[in-house]
């Protein structure tokens, strides 16, 4: 991987770049699946300084209207390389606008690194599934499960088929937002997702307060 950070600013189709990596580096592509709400921008924006911290390249694509009012804009403003997608689901309607980007992406930033937030309505194995079409030639494409502790047991009930499908592919769930967990809360929905997904890897964390944070990064590694 590559030992030095360089700024590649993109906005829908407009790209700045300054260098490309060696043929000998790889990339890697990671989907954040999780439903409105479950903070999948807050991590998209600690996995992002993170990366940044490692002096990677890494571009970033984000829904339009992102779940905590954090746009393309705004996230270059902090310092982030982002590409704002249009309103829709980018597993769907949006589905040729996110492979033409992606191809665009390697062609003209060629990073280390291409995190993925598509909205709380997508499947991220459908998503997964358009990397891989797109011809990008990314060395490997995971999908990290982002589930809400402040709204599982609500989601459950009114949406498990959906939930269960948004986290069926996932490489690994995260349960975020551990900071509001009443007691009991993470044993319980731990428990839900180790009934439904046996063996999958869980791990509490808060995208907002860092906490196990350094434990998501070493299974990124």
């Amino acid at each position: 991987m590559r030992i030095d950070h360089r700024t590649a600013v993109c906005h829908h189709v407009g790209f700045h770049v300054n260098t490309r990596k060696s043929i000998d580096e790889v990339m890697y592509v990671y989907i954040l699946g999780g439903f409105l709400g479950s903070g999948k921008t807050t991590l998209l924006m600690k996995l992002a300084s993170m990366y940044t911290r490692r002096g990677e390249k890494t571009a970033l694509l984000v829904n339009e209207s992102g779940e905590i009012g954090v746009d393309g804009a705004t996230l270059k403003a902090e310092g982030y390389d982002a590409i704002e997608l249009p309103n829709g689901c980018i597993c769907c309607s949006l589905s040729g606008t996110l492979q033409s980007a992606l191809q665009n992406i390697e062609r003209d930033i060629d990073p280390d690194i291409i995190i993925i937030e598509p909205t709380g309505l997508a499947l991220p194995h459908k998503v997964k599934e358009l990397v891989r079409v797109s011809m990008i030639d990314a060395d490997e494409t995971f999908i990290i499960g982002v589930a809400d502790v402040q709204r599982f047991e609500d989601l459950i009930k009114k949406k498990e088929e959906f939930f269960t499908m948004q986290m069926s592919h996932a490489d690994f769930v995260l349960i975020n937002k551990s900071d509001l967990a009443k007691d009991g809360q993470i044993d319980a929905i731990t428990s839900w997702i180790k009934e439904k997904f046996p063996g999958k890897p869980i791990i509490p964390i808060s995208a907002k307060t860092e906490e196990n944070l350094d434990k998501v990064y070493e299974m990124m590694r």
